[in-house]
């Protein structure tokens, strides 16, 4: 394994735990979630192709370690996390505010999307992956991709009275 390798992994740590919140929408979900990439990624670094972007291998073996997760969680039955409370958030003025609420607003906006178009949303608008790359992660075609943004888009938007 070599050294940018090694640099890669760490540089994408902030970006796989985000998308893993995404998928998860736990943060201790999204912990455990990371840390079996970072394991699966460091046992079979072989496979990686230098050639390509590090962080849509990442995404792809993240996805499916969520998946091998959730099909998991089915059979064990409910679970609660007793100690999970809300985030506190420090309030700096009016237009700290209106950011926050539209933040909220589109937070909620994306939950109520269907899990194929808010998938898209995240890799394109928040991780900044190509149609291409998102197509790669998500194992479906690039038109695919685009006419699934394009409705998540739309969609947002009508929840959000923007549109």
């Amino acid at each position: 394994m070599d050294a940018a390798f090694s640099e890669g992994l760490i540089n994408l740590l902030p970006n796989l735990r985000r998308y893993a919140l995404s998928l998860a929408r736990r943060g201790d979900v999204a912990d455990d979630l990371v840390q079996i990439t970072v394991e699966r990624a460091l046992a079979n670094h072989a496979s990686y192709d230098p050639a390509n972007r590090l962080e849509p291998w990442l995404f792809r073996i993240l996805r499916n370690a969520f998946i091998d997760m959730t099909r998991r969680s089915k059979t064990a039955g409910t679970q609660l996390d007793v100690f999970e409370m809300p985030d506190i958030v420090a309030v700096d003025g009016e237009a700290a505010v209106e950011a926050r609420l539209m933040l909220q607003a589109t937070t909620e906006a994306m939950e109520t999307l269907p899990p194929e178009q808010r998938d898209i949303l995240h890799l394109i608008c928040i991780e900044d992956l190509s149609y291409a790359e998102a197509a790669e992660v998500l194992d479906i075609p690039k038109g695919t991709v685009m006419s699934r943004l394009s409705r998540a888009r739309l969609a947002l938007a009508e929840k959000l009275g923007i549109k």
